[in-house]
């Protein structure tokens, strides 16, 4: 079958996809698990440390996010230099899979966000060049569907983690602590598939790689997509939060099982629409489908910032996995379209470099806003600012291909 009819939308979806994109999706299913067992009890038990609370939460994720980000800005560039990435994809895997579990042994707010660092450290080396790595897996016409396989098989991971944390809080008694030493378990896994069936190999386009320095700057073509997703990000606080606001809702006395169970639906509802997303990506244009996911961000923020009934919140905190899908995909394939193949790994490391620089001031900020002025007004300016991005969004008009 040629590469152009592998491409059209008459053939069954995700059939023939490449090895490496169905290897990769199972590294991120069983990373994703063991990520996933802590954390949605990571807001209670945050909460239940020394120093710990909202403002202390949004320190501990956008502190992580940001380091994160800056490492895959760094791994991309470097996995370009290299003209090799799986052995810093192995190394970034290797580093969260022994940090996840110590979250068991933190007695304090700061203890707990060092860990969470050193987890978000092992993300930033290996994001970027595992990016680049699927995207050299497949041809330009299927790059929205095999992003959104493997964005939904990371999502699944992250319905059989809460699902498990459930079986093991409920079914055998463990202790919070104890549910983040299972937690190796997975993580050992995602180790195991990556080292025996992840192969590196050159993208499909066969162009020269570069042996240029890192550009002190993205490329003007590329700029038109990171600076709408920045001013997205400044109000996309960690998702954790809406973990916050469910339990506000559901009440202080509500049951430690009930968290877990609300992020297995959100990731339920997150594999379902990432798995159409990348399909429409590829047919209507990555820039439509962003546009889309951040409209739905924005009136589900709206929702959360108004909702008083319990059922309410809980409901917009599951279908909210829907922009998620929307999206993910979708910027991962035009950060790959407005890209030359030699400098993928910085490009992602650009886009990632983004989300996690913005998502520092966008956590803590959310979080302060939160502790003075309650749920309502800092979810009411993330939804402002989702919309002021669409705005950006369709200014800039980002869907130029860079010339080859």
């Amino acid at each position: 079958m040629s590469a152009a009819n592998r491409g059209k939308g008459h053939l069954t979806p995700y059939r023939g996809l490449p090895r490496n994109v169905v290897a990769l999706g199972l590294v991120s299913l069983c990373a994703d698990a063991a990520g996933d067992m802590i954390a949605p009890l990571l807001p209670v038990f945050v909460a239940g440390l020394a120093g710990g609370g909202p403002l202390a939460l949004g320190w501990i994720e956008g502190v992580s996010d940001a380091l994160s980000s800056l490492l895959k800005l760094v791994a991309g560039a470097w996995s370009d230099r290299l003209r090799r990435r799986k052995g810093l994809v192995v190394a970034g895997y290797v580093l969260a899979a022994l940090a996840r579990p110590l979250m068991a042994l933190a007695g304090s707010a700061w203890h707990a966000g060092a860990v969470r660092a050193l987890d978000r450290t092992g993300k930033g080396i290996r994001s970027s060049p595992r990016d680049a790595l699927l995207a050299a897996a497949v041809e330009p016409a299927r790059r929205g569907e095999a992003f959104g396989l493997h964005r939904a098989m990371d999502h699944a991971g992250a319905v059989i983690g809460p699902l498990v944390a459930v079986v093991l809080l409920a079914g055998f008694a463990f202790e919070v602590r104890e549910v983040f030493w299972v937690a190796t378990i997975p993580g050992a896994l995602s180790v195991l598939v990556l080292v025996l069936w992840v192969r590196d190999e050159e993208s499909v386009e066969d162009a020269p790689r570069s042996a240029e320095p890192l550009r002190p700057l993205p490329s003007p073509t590329l700029l038109r997509v990171l600076l709408p997703l920045a001013l997205f990000t400044l109000g996309n606080a960690s998702d954790l939060f809406i973990v916050l606001r469910a339990r506000e809702a559901l009440g202080a006395g509500s049951s430690l099982i009930a968290l877990p169970l609300l992020w297995l639906a959100l990731h339920v509802v997150k594999v379902a629409s990432a798995l159409h997303g990348g399909r429409w990506s590829d047919r209507f244009g990555p820039r439509a489908l962003i546009l889309a996911g951040w409209i739905v961000y924005a009136a589900i923020y709206g929702g959360l910032a108004f909702a008083s009934d319990a059922w309410i919140v809980v409901a917009l905190s599951i279908a909210y996995g829907t922009y998620h899908g929307l999206t993910e995909g979708a910027e991962k394939a035009l950060v790959a379209e407005l890209s030359l193949p030699s400098e993928r790994g910085a490009a992602f490391g650009w886009y990632h470099l983004t989300l996690g620089v913005c998502a520092l001031p966008a956590s803590v900020a959310f979080g302060w806003i939160w502790q003075r002025f309650g749920s309502t007004h800092a979810f009411l300016v993330s939804a402002v600012l989702a919309l002021l991005a669409c705005a950006l969004l369709v200014a800039l008009r980002p869907a130029a291909k860079p010339a080859r």
